[in-house]
């Protein structure tokens, strides 16, 4: 299934994607798609819905997050070895983890807002997914059993706060609305193989990234098993994947930043598009 949330912020409902791309809303069955809704038999009780039946969304409704009531937001960085070589940093022999705070989680079009004096915003096209079950110390044979589904992510920096505000890359990393996710999550049922998804980011229409998670160092069973040695990772948290090369602050012969007024849009395959305004 392809999982969403649609609705103003704040007051998102439950629904899903019906075989013809239309949205269905779900909130006469459930009120929204919080962490216990990422279970294994929970997402086979909503595979098991008739789509068909469910009330259809006025197009061009607002959508949000396709998951509520994340509790933990981890981040890869480097995972794509072109973009740790645009960076000059080393191939790392290990995931780069850092966080992103919950509070920057946003809907995959919304506005995203510079911070006031930013000259540094950057883009970052991601895999994401969600945990579906408790993973502590698993193996990397049992990692995707772990996974609910998957998404796409714009992990949006600000190179300034992330390189130069002595340390900690989730200064950079967690201004509010740096985490559009969605449109969707699509059910690991659906996608056994996350390590075939194309990856596109424009900015004003201008590709700027284009990549496949076929490319990722660490691919995703193994940053489940690599993450779950150190520390527990709960139902309904998000974890981003890295990001291809392409970003702004890479860019030869000098940096390019996002402006006020600049469009993104993202798309990922099976994980939908995103379009975001910057302001």
């Amino acid at each position: 299934m392809k999982l969403l949330r649609h609705g103003p912020v704040g007051q998102e409902k439950p629904g899903a994607l019906d075989a013809n791309g239309q949205i269905r809303d779900l909130s006469l069955l459930i009120s929204d798609f919080t962490p216990e809704w990422m279970s294994p038999a929970k997402l086979q009780a909503l595979g098991a819905i008739d789509l068909s039946r469910m009330p259809l969304v006025p197009e061009g409704t607002r959508l949000g997050a396709p998951v509520a009531g994340t509790r933990q937001f981890v981040a890869i960085g480097l995972n794509y070895r072109q973009h740790a070589e645009e960076s000059g940093l080393e191939i790392p022999k290990e995931p780069v983890v850092f966080t992103k705070a919950i509070t920057c989680i946003a809907g995959p079009n919304d506005d995203v807002e510079l911070p006031e004096g930013s000259v540094a915003g950057d883009w970052e096209i991601e895999l994401g997914f969600v945990i579906g079950t408790l993973a502590r110390k698993v193996s990397v044979a049992q990692a995707l059993s772990h996974v609910a589904g998957y998404c796409l992510a714009n992990d949006v920096s600000e190179r300034d706060w992330q390189i130069k505000r002595n340390g900690q890359w989730g200064k950079g990393k967690s201004f509010d609305g740096f985490g559009p996710i969605g449109p969707w999550l699509v059910t690991s049922d659906e996608l056994p193989d996350p390590q075939s998804i194309p990856l596109e980011l424009a900015v004003n229409g201008e590709t700027r990234q284009q990549s496949n998670t076929a490319d990722m160092i660490f691919p995703v069973a193994q940053i489940v098993s690599y993450l779950s040695q150190f520390m527990t990772l709960l139902p309904g948290d998000l974890v981003i994947t890295g990001t291809p090369q392409g970003v702004g602050l890479g860019m030869k012969p000098s940096p390019v930043f996002l402006r006020r007024g600049d469009v993104m849009t993202l798309s990922a395959g099976p994980l939908g598009t995103q379009r975001q305004q910057v302001i």
